[in-house]
């Protein structure tokens, strides 16, 4: 059995983690990144925030949201960074980082990206996926702070799908307000 957390996701964490116990009778609710697949580092927030504040830099776009992408290597230095339709009306955060860097750049198999939110899992601008350019690059560890809204497309299955392929996912939801304010103009 599955707890649901404060913002109605169900989360079932592997019962090796502390307290998972707990979460898997119902017991406990939780926010706590580490309920997806992998564990929280000491940078995450930092980095999550600077994707966060990436998102700002965006055009906006009746269309699209805006995104903020960083992608840090397994020292924490930062390799590259994008936000959407930096380059190109297009281009999505995660792609524009991963563009910077070129096809199998040799820091990327350890690397985290960073995103502000889910990564897309269909798309209707290009013909491969953000999740599909991530699992591709080699990237191991994925960090976001908000799920994909069925605003633009319905049923974005970022998550599962990385989970899948074998990364570490985690969502901190505690950032959710401000990318929503990042993306005030899908709301208005």
């Amino acid at each position: 059995m599955a707890a649901i957390g404060r913002r109605g996701r169900c989360y079932a964490p592997k019962a090796r983690k502390p307290g998972a116990a707990r979460l898997i009778l119902g017991l406990v609710t939780t926010t706590d990144p580490s309920h997806r697949t992998g564990r929280v580092r000491g940078e995450d927030r930092e980095w999550l925030s600077t994707a966060v504040d990436l998102a700002w830099r965006c055009p906006p776009s009746p269309s699209a949201f805006n995104v903020g992408a960083v992608i840090v290597d397994e020292d924490d230095r930062e390799l590259a960074r994008g936000w959407s339709r930096d380059t190109d009306a297009s281009v999505h955060a995660e792609e524009s980082a991963l563009l910077r860097l070129g096809p199998g750049h040799p820091r990327l198999a350890g690397a985290t990206i960073y995103s502000s939110l889910e990564p897309c899992s269909v798309r209707r601008s290009r013909p491969a996926s953000c999740t599909q350019l991530i699992i591709a690059s080699g990237i191991r560890r994925v960090v976001f702070a908000w799920r994909e809204p069925s605003l633009l497309v319905e049923d974005c299955q970022g998550i599962e799908l990385l989970e899948a392929a074998g990364l570490e996912v985690l969502e901190f939801p505690e950032f959710t307000e401000q990318v929503k304010a990042a993306n005030a103009h899908l709301f208005e």
